[in-house]
């Protein structure tokens, strides 16, 4: 895969685009005037293994606020602004390292640069973010959604650039995946900015991961994108962090913990969807890069049990646990989670004795 080569931008101590790693955000779920309840979910979104993230600054009283979470935030903070351009001024102020603008919302050029005199003052960037939902009605009516979406951006990245700011990150969404898609195509053939993907208002984690996984991925594949968003109606955060970090790994582009697993047919030797929970459960507490296969029978289990780190190969009362290509173990079937545990453990620990 080839990596389209991008600005560099830094978000507090985070760099994102040129050769760096692909950044992942998330968005708090917190009211972000609740100072302790928004610190405890950064905390709970670093741990995750989130980049940056995203508050809401929906009043003066969350600017306000914006000024004693930024000292105590375990992560790069990104003040998300609406219609009121004094509340980014504010935000900028309070010490935020990104502040998200949308051309939609607040959409007097003035206004806007304004903004980014503050921000080049602070020497912050700005995202110029565009949500196909807020695209002004009057704005190139006639033109498929994608073409409004790119112009959008590109017409406010040129007026930012006409006034001698280029510290700029810029996102393209909307619901539908093929617009999205099409719309952050077009832009990346026309800047070099740090694009940050996402679908917006995808929906539920059980449809909305899907359509992010396809929107997201597609770009990421093509070599498109320098950080990922995953937006999910969820009260918890992870589910985004989750998502987008498999989405990452699917790719090869970040590492961490995959688990392979079958589809428990017909043929499964065992209950193999408790069996793939439990064992996803101890590999989701994991940063290390282990591939682990959990397969319910002899057609393709061996193979893949084979070509994983550490595998179970599941037979009729029995089963084959395999560490680097080899069988080390057959075990009961009563024995399957613990012993595969304990060869994950033994893999672990022999590499940090090779290292």
């Amino acid at each position: 895969m080839i990596r389209r080569r991008s600005k560099e931008i830094r978000i507090g101590d985070l760099r994102v685009g040129g050769w760096n790693p692909i950044a992942v955000e998330a968005m708090t779920k917190t009211d972000t005037r609740d100072i302790g309840g928004t610190l405890r979910q950064l905390e709970e979104l670093r741990r995750e293994g989130c980049s940056m993230a995203r508050v809401a600054v929906q009043d003066e009283e969350a600017a306000a606020a914006l000024s004693k979470i930024k000292p105590l935030s375990p992560l790069p903070l990104i003040a998300d602004v609406h219609f009121d351009p004094k509340l980014a001024l504010l935000a900028i102020e309070g010490g935020a390292d990104e502040v998200r603008v949308n051309p939609g919302t607040i959409r007097d050029p003035q206004d806007i640069r304004a903004i980014a005199r503050l921000a080049r003052d602070k020497r912050i960037p700005l995202r110029i973010g565009v949500n196909a939902g807020s695209i002004p009605p009057d704005f190139l009516p006639q033109k498929p959604l994608e073409v409004r979406m790119a112009e959008l951006a590109a017409r406010t990245v040129r007026m930012l650039e006409d006034m001698g700011f280029e510290d700029i990150e810029v996102s393209l969404k909307a619901f539908d995946v093929l617009p999205t898609v099409q719309a952050n195509r077009m832009f990346a053939t026309l800047f070099p900015y740090p694009l940050i993907l996402g679908i917006t208002e995808s929906g539920l984690p059980r449809c909305g991961v899907i359509r992010s996984a396809v929107g997201i991925g597609t770009l990421l594949a093509e070599g498109i994108g320098e950080a990922v968003s995953v937006t999910l109606t969820t009260r918890d955060p992870r589910e985004e962090v989750r998502a987008a970090l498999e989405i990452l790994r699917s790719l090869g582009l970040r590492e961490g913990p995959v688990l392979v697993s079958c589809r428990a047919c017909g043929r499964a030797e065992a209950d193999i969807v408790e069996l793939a929970e439990e064992v996803d459960r101890h590999l989701r507490n994991m940063k290390a890069n282990i591939k682990v296969a959990v397969m319910g029978c002899v057609v393709n289990g061996p193979g893949e049990a084979r070509e994983a780190d550490v595998g179970l190969a599941c037979g009729r009362g029995k089963g084959a646990i395999f560490r680097r290509g080899k069988i080390v173990r057959i075990v009961e079937s009563s024995q399957y989670l613990e012993a595969l545990l304990e060869e994950i453990r033994a893999e672990m620990e022999g590499r940090k004795a090779e290292s």
